[in-house]
């Protein structure tokens, strides 16, 4: 795409702007209020974490465990740790904690509440947990989960921490809350100050600003509008569209803004300058709009709602950016014209002499690069190279409680569970069966007793559980004998109050041992769900624990091949057509590969073998959450590919004029060099504030995106570029001649 002095349509849509200016301040600002108040509302709306493989197989058997059973999934742990080291598993501790857990009990809400004394581990004596089923969805017991937890107290001897699904889910969305908040206090300040130092002004500073605020609250108000009509977008989604909304809008408007300031030295009048600015800067960054959206469409291929969910929250907030730009600012510069330069921080005169030589410095280095391309070619791709090799031991897995740090009482009572109880007990894979004939007649029995003795000769099965071997407890053995005990009303009551039992519907609870995690698990799903059930028995379906996150993994590793290759080509197509280059495009796509491969390397070693973990206030779990390196991918990439199209612009430009490469690519980074530098380093800022969050996960996404853009706004843009440039010549800007332009112009 070259930025061009031909008057288009985005030309007279400059004039456009400028004539109807005013209007179209007012009418941002109404919107604005409006959105104002929706979007602080949307964190608390969103309940759903978006992780819920809907379809599977797993999900199949949770639906016939909460219809066909009545098992709620929605439940929670109370976990008690002595504060004097003393037992909590005497006689006396229990009957304490039992009386205080009365009130609890009565509640309407609660199911069913049993202390777990069962399938405990290590030497923690001193833990005790309460198992809480609740009778109501994870929605509603989200909503009223501050009123449960005023129920729940401590012992004289022992504080009470609450852990589970639905105390993990509370935290997240307080997290969520707390966070957007957080990064924004943090990043936005030092944003702001890099803009009066690129700038020089206090107006020209706050701009872009502006824009980035407008463009994440009308987002959100947009969101508070779906959030109406669906009840599945992720409690992820604010604090995404908030990253990457302040991202792309402060780095849209820097490079608007600047191109005006340009274009009011060139051009007779106010309206001229906005006209032309439109026409360059406002095609450029629509193009860059398309690339990041690109990234952020390729999420769909990946049937999880969490990925959907950001695809959608991005995608608005890209196009309020572009849009925000495109009107929303261009009317601002429209009524400030020379005023914007006005209310220096910098003297002109040593903004001048800055310029001067900050665009020497760039033509320097790039001449500079060009007289050794191969070394520094070679050079630079081994390091960045060596960067991403982590990748090749990355582990995926699907965190809980770890999401969280453990200043967070759910975090924190996760792991006292995991120190007192075994793991694997308190997380089984769950076989639901339907069966031929109720589950209290000698065949089903026969059955259960088959199934379960096939399951437990697979490799890593530490027991099999089910009523069978609870009946077997009570000293009832043999099918005939048992079968006879559930013949009997007070049995078959015992039984159901035990066991997850209904006539023709029944679990078969399968423990693991304590190594079978990660990938050994999810083999052994596999191997489940194909062992013979055998006769009398209709169908089974594996879910629990392991199953849900072989879903979810599997899902994600299916489709990222589609993708990636969505991307890769899809970019290259949109970059063909743009620069009408062969080679531009590919040398575009690998140099954002080797950015995008690096950054993932790091993310790698610092959340999975916990470098600079204890700097960087995370938590290392030996595992990297599987949605991440998609997410990194879909979002880095577009955004990588910003400043490739802002560089090549240029390049192209130039090249336009002279015919001259080498000359081109100097010019083309003395002319971007500062401004791209300057975005980047504002970019980084924004998405780097996420890395002082709570949320893991968006700590990990805010450190990929915040190396990636690092990386590639200094080794890829400042160096590789000019280099691959040079190295390729002439070449860069061969086309067949079917796809030539008598008069190369950009697309648009």
């Amino acid at each position: 795409m070259r930025e061009t002095a031909r008057t288009g349509w985005l030309w007279h849509w400059g004039k456009w702007m400028y004539r109807w200016r005013h209007g179209v301040l007012i009418v941002w600002t109404l919107l604005f209020a409006m959105a104002s108040v929706l979007a602080i509302q949307v964190p608390s709306m969103l309940k759903d974490n978006g992780f819920t493989p809907t379809g599977s197989e797993s999900y199949v058997g949770y639906e016939l465990l909460r219809d066909g059973l009545g098992l709620s999934s929605t439940t929670m742990d109370i976990i008690y740790e002595s504060s004097d080291g003393r037992s909590l598993l005497t006689k006396e501790s229990i009957q304490q904690i039992e009386r205080s857990l009365t009130e609890l009990k009565q509640n309407s809400s609660v199911g069913d509440v049993q202390l777990r004394t069962q399938d405990r581990a290590g030497v923690r004596s001193d833990v005790v947990a309460a198992h809480v089923r609740l009778n109501m969805d994870t929605d509603e017991a989200l909503d009223r989960y501050t009123d449960l937890r005023k129920l729940i107290s401590d012992i004289p001897f022992a504080k009470a921490y609450v852990t589970g699904a639905t105390p993990v889910y509370y935290d997240i969305q307080t997290a969520s809350k707390n966070d957007i908040v957080k990064s924004e206090l943090i990043g936005l300040p030092i944003a702001l100050l890099v803009l009066l130092f690129v700038f020089g002004t206090w107006l020209a500073g706050f701009l872009p600003l502006i824009i980035g605020l407008f463009s994440v609250t009308t987002t959100l108000g947009i969101i508070y509008g779906i959030a109406q009509l669906t009840d599945t977008l992720s409690n992820f989604l604010p604090n995404m569209v908030s990253m990457l909304g302040l991202a792309v809008g402060i780095d849209y408007a820097l490079f608007i803004v600047s191109r005006f300031r340009e274009e009011l030295t060139k051009q007779s009048s106010v309206e001229q300058a906005v006209a032309m600015t439109a026409q360059t800067a406002g095609q450029s960054i629509l193009f860059s709009g398309v690339a990041v959206l690109i990234g952020l469409i390729a999420m769909l291929f990946i049937d999880l709602s969490l990925f959907r969910s950001l695809c959608i929250g991005g995608v608005i907030v890209v196009m309020m950016s572009v849009i925000a730009g495109n009107t929303l600012l261009l009317s601002l510069l429209s009524v400030l014209g020379d005023k914007v330069n006005k209310f220096p921080i910098i003297p002109a005169r040593w903004r001048s002499a800055e310029k001067t030589s900050g665009s020497e410095l760039w033509s320097r280095i790039a001449h500079g690069v060009m007289k050794h391309p191969v070394g520094i070619v070679l050079l630079l791709t081994t390091a960045l190279a060596a960067c991403a090799w982590p990748i090749g031991s990355m582990k995926i897995g699907i965190p809980d409680a770890e999401m969280l740090p453990p200043k967070y009482e759910s975090r924190y009572g996760a792991e006292l569970m995991r120190e007192a109880y075994d793991e694997q007990a308190l997380n089984p894979i769950q076989i639901v069966v339907e069966t031929d004939k109720p589950y209290s007649s000698i065949e089903t029995i026969q059955a259960i007793q088959g199934l379960a003795s096939r399951i437990q000769l697979i490799e890593g099965v530490q027991r099999v559980d089910s009523y069978v071997d609870a009946l077997a407890q009570l000293n009832i053995t043999g099918a005939e004998a048992q079968a006879a005990a559930l013949s009997r009303p007070e049995v078959r009551t015992q039984m159901e109050a035990k066991m997850p039992l209904r006539d023709k519907m029944l679990v078969v609870q399968v423990i693991l041992r304590p190594d079978m995690k990660g990938d050994a698990a999810f083999k052994l799903v596999d191997e489940l769900r194909q062992i013979d059930s055998g006769s009398g028995l209709s169908r089974k379906y594996v879910t629990g624990g392991p199953a849900v996150q072989h879903d979810i993994i599997e899902r994600i590793t299916t489709a990222l091949p589609y993708v990636i290759a969505f991307i890769l080509i899809v970019t290259y197509i949109v970059l063909f057509l743009a620069f009408r280059s062969v080679l531009l495009p590919l040398k575009a796509v690998i140099m954002n590969m080797l950015s995008l491969g690096a950054s993932l390397g790091i993310v790698v070693l610092v959340f999975q073998h916990g470098y600079l973990a204890d700097l960087l206030h995370v938590t290392s779990t030996g595992m990297v959450v599987a949605m991440l390196p998609v997410i990194i991918f879909c979002v880095v990439f577009g955004i990588s590919m910003d400043y490739e199209v802002f560089l090549l612009s240029r390049i192209a430009e130039e090249y336009d004029r002279t015919k001259d490469n080498e000359h081109s690519t100097a010019q083309g980074l003395m002319k971007t060099g500062s401004i791209i530098t300057s975005a980047a380093f504002i970019l980084i800022v924004v998405v780097g504030a996420f890395i002082f969050t709570d949320n893991e996960m968006m700590k990990a996404i805010g450190l990929g995106l915040a190396v990636s853009v690092f990386l590639d706004a200094t080794l890829i843009r400042v160096l590789l570029v000019p280099a691959f440039m040079k190295l390729m010549g002439h070449a860069n800007w061969w086309v067949p001649s079917m796809f030539r332009r008598k008069e190369r112009r950009s697309m648009l």
